[in-house]
């Protein structure tokens, strides 16, 4: 059974293995747990004592947040794991005025199912 936490008690470069996959250039494990970390806002997936799936907020706590990172291992996507981190980070931010993703294409009409909607918007990416 899968149970959710919104803190980073415990957790270790070694959970962090098995993230990033298809990234061109993944963090390495120690940026892993630095990116947890710096975070406002994290709310972590667990079986048992295995680390299966983060995502990461970051906000001013007034009237903005972005989320930038949703990561769910191959082997447990599909199993609604990625909607529940999403709906809990969404909690965690409350009701502020915008909630930013940006996301690549073919992962538009997920996010749509939260209420995010399409707008114009740039990136710079390294």
């Amino acid at each position: 059974m899968i149970s959710y936490r919104a803190d980073l008690d415990g957790v270790t470069e070694a959970d962090l293995a098995g993230f990033f996959v298809g990234w061109p250039r993944p963090p390495a494990p120690p940026a892993r747990l630095a990116l947890l970390r710096g975070s406002s806002h994290v709310v972590l997936a667990w079986d048992e004592d295995r680390l299966v799936g983060f995502v990461t907020a970051l906000s001013d706590g007034v009237l903005m947040a972005y989320v930038p990172l949703l990561e769910v291992l191959p082997e447990y996507q599909g199993r609604g794991i990625g909607t529940a981190l999403v709906d809990r980070v969404l909690g965690e931010v409350g009701e502020l005025y915008g909630v930013d993703v940006c996301c690549d294409e073919d992962l538009v009409p997920y996010y749509a199912r939260f209420g995010f909607q399409r707008v114009a918007g740039m990136v710079l990416r390294r």
